[in-house]
């Protein structure tokens, strides 16, 4: 069996606005968010979903609760979901964020952790999402880096090329976890 699996990126946030890079701090989302987020749940809505798991971040519940926070699906908060965490450098600027990513894929940010430990707890997570939902579809929320660790590990992209490419917004990422080695794109 599987588990179908949807990643939405969080909401606009106030801090992606003015170009700053969150980290681990909270963040809120800024009015096109919200507005972005409420679209998120009517897009979603018509699927079966079994499930919302979503980074524990301000920003990211946010975008869980505004989304699906009105219908019985639950709604799970997972730290394991969060972004990088720049540590020193958490709220910098967007462009400084930009120059240094690549020097941290296995290098942590100063007090803070590298994106191969992004891909570990990531990894983790979908262990237990393997064991615990086969056979079930969820929506993921999180961010960049939840993102490029989903596709590092199930569909083995090189996660330096995944970190040094320019992010592109859609409308969610589709997966299959399956309990073999084999995953495919939905």
């Amino acid at each position: 069996m599987s588990v179908d699996i949807v990643f939405e990126t969080h909401s606009i946030s106030v801090d992606n606005e003015r170009g700053v890079a969150t980290g681990w701090l909270d963040g809120c989302l800024s009015e096109r968010g919200r507005l972005l987020a409420k679209e998120l749940g009517e897009r979603r809505r018509r699927e079966r979903i079994d499930a919302i798991f979503t980074s524990d971040l301000g920003r990211a519940v946010e975008t869980a609760t505004i989304a699906f926070g009105d219908d019985s699906i639950p709604i799970i908060l997972d730290k394991r979901l969060r972004e990088c965490n720049y540590g020193m450098l958490n709220g910098m600027p967007t462009a400084q964020l930009e120059t240094e990513r690549s020097q941290h894929i296995d290098v942590p940010f100063p007090e803070g952790e590298s994106y191969r430990d992004v891909v570990m707890r990531v990894q983790e997570f979908l262990q237990d999402l393997s064991r615990d939902w086969d056979g079930k579809s969820v929506v993921i929320i999180g961010h960049s880096a939840t993102r490029w660790a989903l596709e590092h590990l199930l569909y083995g992209q090189a996660l330096p090329d995944l970190v040094n490419a320019p992010f592109t917004w859609q409308e969610g990422w589709h997966y299959t976890l399956g309990q073999s080695s084999s995953n495919s794109r939905g």
